[in-house]
């Protein structure tokens, strides 16, 4: 048996030989499976694998001489950190100058030749942005997985046990979403649908699973025709009961993999909706050439973001029970800091157990940030028993969680001054307040798109120059991906125009390295504010910590907003609290004058 490669360094010489072997002159590992999904399971984590970089976003290329890896300003710190002595470059993608894993590509490699990459885990519209940049001479090679054939102990393919979320749940039957999204199949002339994206199949026949940690999903395909629909999953992923009230809805089930065969299957005159952004270039090429491609977002996307009535009233009770753990974790750890040890680990476990004294929770929506101090400056930093910090009784703890309860998802950010905060503390924790209260409190007509609303919550902080190196906000899903598209707010490519029933994160932040880090966020829902304009509804029910806050700092809009918000926290959360837990929530959330 091989011997295991135990380093980054490592497995980039093992790499670098195996192109050779097979005539490549560069290789390119992206972040993805079979579904270009966001998270993955741990049989897809090849990049991660290869590089030693965990975040969940990034890209890495390889040449023979060179090797680099792009991620978002998300994971800047971290991957500096992890990356060292792996032989990879970082390249910060957004920074001026620097060039996409592409263009680097291009560039490095010699004029004639195949730039080799796992059609499975490569989009269609990744690999035409591709093409257009290499120069004449040098070629896609779409081939089997190199850096899979090297990790000798690679984890296995999850098949955890798919399960079925009730239509009282999910406020419409599988048969009312399949006839809903065959009209629009109808309008726009499509024999055929077929579904790569996770989130999309489960929600549309209201299934769930655990095949990717913190997301309710069960890997699969799904098809959908006007006279049937056909789900593609591991089979003995599904027990005979569900396969039997899948078929009374028309939903046939075959193997997984049987999704390529299907899409072979489709007569050439026969029209098929296949987003480019979700399908993986095997699967797009198993469709004939001849075939015409309906290249548009997958109508479910947009369904789906739009959360009914039902899903509304979920998201509204999931917060709620989040919400009265999140309010006994914040009166523990005021008690407990300086008193008790405590650390970044002990902490975010002691969250998760309050939060799994909830009625209907299933576990964490994200692997939980809590960064004190100087690891605060981390955005998506993740505490390990080598850095786990010890909190003390001063500064400021950022604290980023979330969970799925049985009626949705929840996604929060608390920044907490677990004692005595500089002067720059309180002034950039009352700026960040001032630009989430900035976007909650808009009120904007319909039309609007993430795009203008970024510009609303960066204002006060570009009045300062400064800004924050992440989107503002996030689509959510109701039990589903706590990153939901195509909804976001963020002043690059936010396009998507808001509607009544959309869930957001609200989300803005300040980073100093090596110092602290400050975010505070809040889920809102979008709905109607009469006439032709909208507004939001805070769905998180916390209280903001008026121990870092300068009031001086604030308008009186800003504290009469701030003053309400806490009120209807108090009103909502001091029911589900003990005596102690709710008289220390009053004091929290007591006025501001």
């Amino acid at each position: 048996m091989q011997e295991l490669l135990k380093t980054p360094a490592q497995r980039l010489e093992a790499l670098r030989r195996l192109m050779a072997e097979r005539g490549m002159i560069g290789y390119l590992v992206p972040t993805g499976d079979d579904h270009a999904s966001e998270y993955t399971g741990e049989h897809f984590a090849c990049r991660a694998w290869l590089t030693g970089f965990t975040g969940s976003a990034g890209t890495a290329a390889v040449t023979a001489e060179a090797a680099g890896l792009w991620t978002d300003g998300r994971y800047f710190l971290q991957a500096e950190e992890q990356l060292a002595g792996s032989g990879f470059e970082l390249f910060r993608m957004g920074e001026p100058g620097v060039p996409t894993p592409e263009q680097w590509l291009a560039e490095h490699m010699p004029p004639c030749g195949r730039l080799g990459v796992d059609g499975q885990v490569l989009t269609a519209r990744e690999a035409r942005r591709i093409e257009e940049v290499l120069t004449e001479g040098q070629e896609l090679f779409v081939c089997c997985n190199l850096v899979g054939k090297l990790w000798k102990d690679r984890p296995a393919l999850s098949c955890e046990p798919v399960w079925e979320q009730p239509a009282a749940l999910a406020g419409r039957t599988r048969a009312e979403k399949l006839a809903d999204i065959r009209q629009i199949m109808a309008k726009k002339g499509a024999d055929a649908l077929l579904l790569p994206a996770l989130d999309d199949v489960a929600w549309l026949l209201n299934l769930r699973g655990s095949d990717v940690a913190y997301n309710p999903v069960a890997l699969a395909f799904a098809a959908v025709e006007q006279e049937r629909a056909v789900l593609f999953v591991q089979e003995k992923a599904i027990c005979p009961a569900l396969r039997e009230r899948l078929a009374a809805d028309g939903v046939e089930v075959d193997e997984y993999m049987a999704a390529y065969d299907y899409a072979e299957s489709l007569p050439e005159d026969a029209v098929l909706w296949l987003d480019p952004a979700q399908a993986n270039v095997l699967l797009w090429d198993s469709a004939p050439d001849e075939m015409y491609l309906l290249e548009e977002p997958s109508p479910v996307q947009a369904a789906k973001a739009v959360k009914n009535p039902v899903e509304q009233d979920g998201m509204r009770a999931a917060h709620k029970k989040d919400g009265a753990a999140l309010c006994k974790f914040l009166y523990r750890l005021k008690q407990t800091v300086g008193r008790e040890p405590l650390t970044e680990l002990s902490a975010a476990a002691m969250l998760e157990a309050l939060r799994a004294q909830q009625p209907g929770y299933l576990g964490p929506s994200f692997e939980t940030i809590a960064g004190y101090g100087p690891h605060g400056a981390i955005v998506h930093y993740a505490a390990t028993p080598e850095s786990d910090a010890p909190l003390e009784a001063r500064g400021l703890l950022l604290v980023d969680s979330g969970g799925q309860y049985a009626e949705g998802t929840t996604d929060v950010t608390r920044t907490v001054a677990l004692g005595p905060v500089t002067d720059e503390e309180r002034a950039m924790f009352t700026l960040v307040l001032r630009c989430h209260l900035a976007l909650g409190g808009a009120k904007f007509r319909r039309g609007v798109t993430g795009h203008g609303l970024d510009a609303i919550a960066r204002a006060p902080m570009w009045a300062e120059g400064l800004d924050y190196n992440h989107g503002t906000g996030h689509g959510v899903g109701c039990l589903l991906n706590v990153h939901e598209g195509p909804v976001r707010v963020g002043w690059r490519g936010a396009t998507v125009e808001f509607e009544p029933g959309m869930v957001t994160s609200n989300e803005p932040g300040f980073y100093k390295a090596g110092a602290f880090g400050v975010r505070t966020e809040n889920l809102m829902l979008c709905r109607a504010a009469g006439g032709d304009f909208l507004e939001f509804e805070p769905l998180t029910l916390a209280p903001i910590d008026r121990d870092a806050i300068d009031p001086e700092a604030l308008s009186a809009r800003e504290k009469a907003q701030l003053n309400a918000y806490h009120a209807r926290v108090y009103r909502e959360i001091a029911p589900l609290l003990t005596e102690d837990e709710a008289a220390w929530l009053r004091e929290a959330t007591r006025e501001i004058g």
